[in-house]
């Protein structure tokens, strides 16, 4: 299996590529994705010594994050999907963060500003892919809602600016704090291999961002 993976959920854009088992990745800090992923996709392909053509299925994370962030990977996909007629693996970037994290239960929060996180509680199957438990939110992160009393491991954004009014809220749910994650490409990568081989990829035009905050995605949709 052939696999492009991109996210540009947050500052950091990234690529990546799975090939088989074989995993390569290409990241880029700041929020100038329009103009770095495109190259960023070429350098990477051909690293790897491979075309566009020979890709097997594309992948992206679908959000919530940056809107303007996920609007340019959704186009990048959506673009790249209908010129070669490949599918496409819309992938959790909440998932991914969880994803990338060294523990069996995560509590992934990415800052979505405005004194609120974007919340999401996964944890990991036996095959490794990350299972959301309950529902994927945007809220304040005094109102998140306390998982099931087990110990858990935070991660992202939303845990480095507010892990202190997290860590009150979850109590002794939280055994800790991963500071500095983010979503990656290489675990879109990973979960998209898991979602394809389920028949869960899609027809580029329903490659679409998932914002979950409502009133801001349906002004952003106006301009």
């Amino acid at each position: 299996m052939k696999i492009l993976a991109l996210d540009t959920s947050t500052e950091t854009c990234s690529v990546a590529l799975l090939i088989g088992g074989e995993l390569i990745e290409s990241a880029a800090s700041g929020v100038q994705h329009s103009s770095k992923i495109l190259p960023m996709v070429e350098a990477l392909l051909a690293q790897a010594d491979i075309a566009l053509a020979q890709l097997d299925t594309l992948a992206f994370g679908r959000g919530p994050g940056l809107f303007t962030g996920l609007r340019i990977g959704a186009g990048v996909v959506q673009g790249l999907g209908f010129a070669l007629e490949l599918p496409v693996v819309p992938v959790s970037s909440l998932a991914a963060l969880a994803h990338g994290v060294d523990a069996p239960r995560v509590l992934a929060a990415l800052d979505a500003r405005m004194g609120q996180v974007y919340w999401g509680a996964y944890e990991r199957r036996g095959t490794g892919r990350m299972a959301l438990s309950g529902q994927e939110l945007v809220m304040a992160p005094d109102a998140v809602p306390l998982p099931p009393a087990t110990t858990w491991m935070g991660a992202g954004s939303g845990w480095d600016h507010y892990h202190e009014v997290l860590t009150q809220r979850l109590g002794d749910c939280v055994g800790g704090w991963q500071s500095g994650a983010h979503p990656r490409a290489r675990d879109v990568a990973r979960l998209a291999a898991e979602a394809f081989r389920d028949g869960e990829a899609v027809a580029p035009e329903r490659a679409v961002p998932v914002y979950l905050r409502d009133n801001v995605a349906k002004k952003m949709s106006a301009d």
